[in-house]
C-alpha cells in the first residue's frame, strides 16, 4: 500500500504549509499595521496593501493547486469546508495553525508533547491568534460608528477576551451590522477552543486516576 505521502497533494502540502503560515503572519502584520496605524505614509499604506494582496494571492493560488491536484472538483470544496472558509476570509487563517504543527513535527520525527498538550497548546495558540485577528476585525468596523463603545483597540482586545471566554460582561458591544457578525464568529470560536481545552483536561484527568485494574473511570 502506498504510503499518503507520496500522494502528489499530501507532498505538496508538505512543501508549501510553513511557506503559507509566514505568508499569513504577514497578512496579518500588513492588516494590523493598516488598522492601528491610519495615518501611515503613502509608500507604506501601498506596501501594506501590496503584501495583503500578494498573501491571498498564494492562499489562492495553493487552494487551486490543491483542488486541480484532488482531481475530485466539488468534492474538495465540501470535504475542506475551512480552507473554503480561510480563502474567503483570511483573517481566519490562523486556524490552519494545527496543519502548520503537523507539518513541524514531520520534519522533526517524533512529537515533543502528548496528545493532551498538543491539543492544550494548540487551542491556546488558536485563541491568541484568532483573539487578535477578531479584535482588529471589529474595531475597525466600530471605532468611527455613531454611539460605538469601542473606541480604542484596548477596549477591542477587553471584549475579544471576555467573549472566547464566553464570559460577555456587555459593557461593550459591537454595534454595527458587520460587527455583529464578526461577534457571532468570535463566539463560535470561544466555545470550539474552550470545549477542546476542558475535554482535553478532562480526558487527561481520567487517565491519570484511572487504576490498571479499572475498566471505567470511578463512578462509572
Amino acid at each position: 500500500m502506498d504510503d499518503v505521502s507520496s500522494e502528489p497533494g499530501a507532498r505538496w502540502e508538505d512543501r508549501t504549509e510553513i511557506p503559507l503560515a509566514l505568508a499569513a503572519l504577514c497578512f496579518l502584520g500588513a492588516y494590523a499595521s493598516l488598522v492601528l496605524a491610519p495615518g501611515l505614509p503613502s509608500g507604506w499604506h501601498d506596501l501594506c496593501l501590496t503584501v495583503l494582496l500578494a498573501a491571498w494571492a498564494l492562499f489562492l493560488l495553493d487552494y487551486a493547486v490543491r483542488w486541480r491536484l484532488s482531481g475530485r472538483r466539488w468534492g474538495f470544496v465540501r470535504t475542506h469546508p475551512l480552507d473554503t472558509v480561510t480563502l474567503l476570509l483570511p483573517l481566519l487563517r490562523p486556524l490552519r495553525i494545527v496543519r502548520f504543527y503537523d507539518a513541524v513535527q514531520r520534519h522533526h520525527g517524533r512529537p515533543r508533547l502528548p496528545l493532551y498538550g498538543r491539543v492544550m497548546v494548540y487551542a491556546g495558540l488558536s485563541a491568541v491568534l484568532v483573539g487578535f485577528s477578531g479584535a482588529l476585525a471589529v474595531y475597525s468596523q466600530e471605532r468611527y460608528a455613531p454611539g460605538a463603545t469601542m473606541t480604542t483597540f484596548g477596549d477591542a482586545v477587553w471584549w475579544t477576551c471576555s467573549t472566547l471566554a464566553t464570559v460577555g460582561y456587555g459593557d461593550i458591544v459591537p454595534i454595527t451590522p458587520l460587527g455583529r457578525l464578526i461577534a457571532v464568529g468570535m463566539m463560535a470560536c470561544g466555545l470550539a477552543l474552550l470545549g477542546a481545552v476542558t475535554g482535553s483536561f478532562s480526558s487527561w484527568l481520567i487517565h491519570r486516576f484511572t487504576r490498571p485494574d479499572e475498566t471505567e473511570p470511578p463512578g462509572g
